[in-house]
């Protein structure tokens, strides 16, 4: 991304660089311009502007609205958790935008704090709506293709790779989470891993995580993050709709939201030192010029890069090693231009200082909430416990004023009663008083027992408990599990296996069928042991005259010596 001058109206702009591999690709250069311009028909302070898009040689840009801040992940990065007014006011111009391209038709797919920008002057904008989308269009064929980011993706995009408007509520909701508690609701060694937990787990509700989050915003966290997408928010206007409702019942204050001050931007800016010119500033003012900028400034730690991952027709989804995005040689900096035109207006000067006494004062009264906001005393990071045992690490733990509580973890690499590590991870920041747990390996998972009473969901359950894949194995005959339970596992209980392996449950459909013995000329008390010896049942016993048998002597069954019954 570079900083640029539109030299035919005199303002900043932004021109991103498409990547030299989409770039190249006509197909992709096709969507991608159908899709700026369907962008750019929309308007809404909340959505970044896209002015322009064009080719220069090899090189595609586009050209958008300059928002000189940050991003919402690095306004997390230094604060942490936000009061809930803090977080309604990021969350609201949120929704109102996406609102406005949900009845425009578009979905953007990967709401995430990196792609949330916030202005020096406060104001909230979704960013690369056109770009994610172009890149949706381009790559996937199929139902095979997933684009997103793993800890923001909607149960549905993991599942089949679609998205709608309800898989950017979805999104959202993440988000309102991570500002509420200051992380992800599901946390895993890879992104594989973290994408597959929001299938079968729900997204926990903030306030376990954060004491004092109040209940209506877990009531809003939670219908947005429903698994099932019908019973999510249907879009942006009824998620927004819920948060005002919220927001109206607590009374929650005004709030502007502050920009980052170690963006990568604003250490651009630090960087570059004395302003810049144009770029080419003989040619004619007859298009947007590229303006040279700061040296390159590293991505912040943490940041979440969006993935296009294939999946197979299983649609399990294979994650592709993704490296740091690589920077372009100007990246985007905060530069002063001195533009005769614009010196610097002495009332507006006069007009600045008011307007920060005013914000002084404001600050003086809001003293409390100003060091809750910097959390310089409520939190505390998570301690380091690698090479320690159990006991010095709940040292450790308690020590950093938190509760330390043991978990199991199944492991196939760390030996039993050995510490994995801890959830949250070390160096995590959570607040005074809240619970670390501390992993500790139970070693590779065995299959259970068949308990003769559990369902076949029960023991689904239990296996997923201890990380196996329950398969279903269809019907088989059983003389001791009831008609609809479980008759065997395969592999049977006792087996070790790896985790994650597949266990295959099968159904009872009852004994198998037997056939009648011949109980001809036997007591009655012997037919009777005879035919249960088989899992025959005796109804009833009935006497009759026959010549050719003695009294008190079984003279046949009903049905006959033979034939097949079930047991």
């Amino acid at each position: 991304v570079y900083r640029g001058l539109d030299t035919r109206l005199d303002r900043p702009v932004a021109v991103k660089i498409m990547d030299p591999k989409f770039a190249e690709d006509p197909q992709f250069v096709q969507r991608f311009e159908f899709e700026a311009r369907a962008v750019a028909r929309l308007s809404h302070p909340g959505l970044v502007a896209v002015y322009d898009h064009g080719r220069d040689g090899d090189h595609a840009f586009l050209v958008m609205e300059l928002v000189e801040g940050g991003t919402l992940r690095e306004l997390l990065r230094e604060r942490g958790p936000m009061p809930p007014h803090a977080a309604v006011a990021v969350v609201r111009p949120v929704l109102e935008a996406l609102a406005v391209a949900h009845r425009a038709g578009l979905v953007h797919r990967d709401i995430k704090p990196e792609n949330i920008l916030i202005s020096d002057d406060g104001d909230v904008k979704i960013a690369d709506f056109g770009l994610v989308r172009a890149v949706a269009a381009s790559t996937v064929t199929s139902s095979s293709v997933i684009l997103g980011t793993a800890a923001y993706l909607s149960p549905e995009q993991v599942t089949t790779g679609s998205a709608s408007a309800s898989s950017d509520v979805y999104g959202v909701g993440i988000v309102l989470f991570e500002l509420l508690t200051g992380r992800t609701p599901f946390t895993g060694d890879t992104s594989l891993s973290i994408a597959y937990q929001r299938i079968d787990n729900d997204v926990p509700l903030p306030s376990t995580l954060i004491a004092g989050v109040p209940p209506q915003f877990d009531d809003v966290v939670q219908h947005a993050t429903v698994r099932d997408p019908e019973h999510r928010y249907r879009n942006a206007d009824d998620m927004a709709r819920a948060l005002r409702t919220a927001a109206s019942a607590l009374a929650l204050p005004a709030y502007r939201v502050p920009a980052p001050q170690r963006s990568a931007q604003h250490l651009s800016s630090a960087a570059a030192g004395a302003p810049t010119t144009v770029a080419g500033d003989r040619q004619p003012p007859t298009r947007t010029q590229v303006v040279q900028s700061a040296p390159p400034v590293p991505p912040p730690d943490g940041v979440h890069h969006t993935r296009v991952v294939t999946s197979p027709t299983s649609r399990e989804i294979e994650y592709e090693p993704q490296p740091d995005d690589p920077q372009p040689a100007a990246p985007l900096g905060r530069r002063h231009y001195e533009f005769p035109d614009f010196a610097a207006d002495r009332q507006r000067s006069r007009r600045a200082i008011v307007v920060w006494l005013v914000v002084v004062a404001l600050l003086a009264v809001l003293v409390g909430f100003g060091g809750w906001w910097m959390g310089s005393g409520r939190y505390t990071a998570v301690p380091m416990v690698d090479g320690l045992d159990t006991t010095g690490a709940t040292s450790a733990i308690e020590a950093s004023g938190l509760e330390a509580t043991v978990r199991g973890t199944y492991s196939d690499t760390v030996s039993t009663d050995l510490l994995i590590g801890t959830d949250p991870v070390g160096g995590s920041r959570i607040a005074k008083g809240d619970t670390v747990f501390l992993l500790v390996s139970l070693g590779s998972p065995t299959v259970p027992s068949i308990d003769s009473d559990a369902s076949v969901e029960d023991m689904q359950q239990q296996l997923r408990d201890r990380t196996f894949t329950p398969v279903d194995g269809g019907e088989a005959f059983s003389t001791t599990a009831p008609i609809g339970g479980v008759a065997a596992l395969d592999p049977p209980p006792g087996t070790v296996l790896n985790t994650g392996a597949a266990v295959t449950v099968l159904r009872s459909k009852g004994a198998p069928p037997v056939q009648v013995p011949d109980v001809r000329g036997q007591s009655v008390d012997q037919a009777r042991t005879t035919l249960e010896s088989v899992g025959i049942t005796v109804d009833e016993v009935r006497e009759t005259f026959d010549e050719d048998t003695d009294g008190g002597k079984a003279i046949g069954t009903n049905p006959k010596a033979g034939q097949t019954v079930k047991s």
